[in-house]
């Protein structure tokens, strides 16, 4: 059985990556001159933001996309690829960041994290190079962590657990700092 629904007034919101809509942009792009003293544009030399920038209705048909979808999206916003400043910021700022998630999960093994700035900027460049935006960020550091989270309970006298760029890049051990024993 169907079941009909008046989609009159519905808002429809279409987000992802669409893998492979600059290619069919750029095929429609593609300039061709005439002339003499005419400066071509490469398809190639545009970047993908730009290309996607120049979206439009017959582009996502050739994508795949059902005319009666495509008549609902009257507004089409593409979005950049995230910046490392921005990226470094979703790391580290908001009040449920996931570094801080992190140290709040040590911090039930009275357990100090830090993270070295080197280390958060090799995050972000590992990140970079998944081009899956800030999704990257968790997987990252959740490899990173794994086994981390799971020694730490098992030791004894530690105080601060220090990530540097080398745990991150060479997959080496964190510093641990030792509790001072009084007297």
């Amino acid at each position: 059985e169907f079941l009909q629904v008046d989609t009159t007034n519905t808002l429809f919101i279409c987000g992802g990556a669409f893998v492979g809509l600059d290619s069919i942009i750029r095929n429609r792009v593609g300039k061709k001159t005439l002339g003499f003293g005419q400066d071509p544009v490469s398809k190639k030399d545009l970047d993908t933001a730009t290309i996607l920038q120049k979206v439009q209705p017959e582009d996502l048909l050739k994508y795949g996309f059902i005319p009666e979808i495509i008549g609902r999206l009257p507004v089409i916003s593409p979005l950049e690829e995230l910046s490392e400043q921005a990226m470094l910021s979703i790391l580290s700022d908001p009040k449920n960041a996931l570094i801080k998630q992190y140290q709040k999960l040590l911090e039930l093994e009275n357990v100090h994290l830090e993270f070295s700035p080197q280390a958060l900027k090799e995050i972000v460049k590992e990140a970079k190079t998944r081009k899956t935006g800030a999704r990257a960020l968790r997987s990252i550091l959740e490899n990173i962590m794994l086994k981390i989270m799971y020694e730490i309970p098992s030791m004894d006298n530690i105080d601060t657990c220090i990530i540097t760029d080398e745990v991150i890049r060479k997959k080496r051990k964190p510093i641990y700092k030792l509790l001072r024993k009084s007297a």
